[in-house]
């Protein structure tokens, strides 16, 4: 049974990081003529295009992709708990548990993020690549007031660094 609750918790976080990953591309303004942005829309386009006929964004924010990251992460939650055993969750639990699941999610995505990011900086400097474009579109508004407060040391950037570390001391502290 731990093999089946694996394979499925895996798939379902699989899930959920590739629709917060395209919440996360349209709040920061990512080119999505990017291979791998326009990957992500054409993954998350049969649950967002469907829920953008009902609710139309609000300002800046796209609600249905709003919406697609509560309903994975709720699906998530209620399918695992089922197959924990546990039943459904009572709907404060499940809320307090779906809150916790997005916020894991986003502080791991973040995190796998400015790593990847830091690693290429260091491999191909100044070079271009899909990837590099959008961990720069993620990664550059995390890293920003990081760059404020501490400076290069020798010319070397230890934002990420230190960014790294914020993000797991706040994910120990919602543990």
């Amino acid at each position: 049974m731990s093999a089946i609750i694996y394979i499925v918790e895996t798939l379902l976080s699989l899930a959920l990081f590739v629709v917060l990953a395209r919440l996360l591309l349209q709040l920061t303004r990512a080119d999505f003529r990017n291979p791998i942005a326009q990957a992500i829309v054409q993954l998350t386009n049969p649950l967002i295009v469907p829920l953008r006929r009902v609710l139309p964004p609000i300002g800046k924010v796209d609600t249905a992709s709003v919406v697609a990251v509560l309903l994975v992460a709720g699906v998530e939650v209620a399918v695992l708990s089922a197959l924990r055993g546990a039943g459904l969750p009572d709907w404060l639990t499940w809320l307090d548990a779906l809150a916790l699941e997005i916020a894991h999610t986003l502080l791991w995505t973040y995190c796998y993020a400015i790593l990847i990011y830091w690693l290429l900086s260091f491999i191909a400097p100044g070079g271009y690549s899909p990837l590099q474009s959008v961990l720069t579109s993620l990664c550059e508004p995390v890293l920003r007031p990081f760059r404020r407060i501490i400076p290069p040391v020798a010319g070397l950037d230890l934002s990420p660094l230190w960014a790294t570390i914020a993000i797991q001391a706040i994910l120990i502290l919602i543990r």
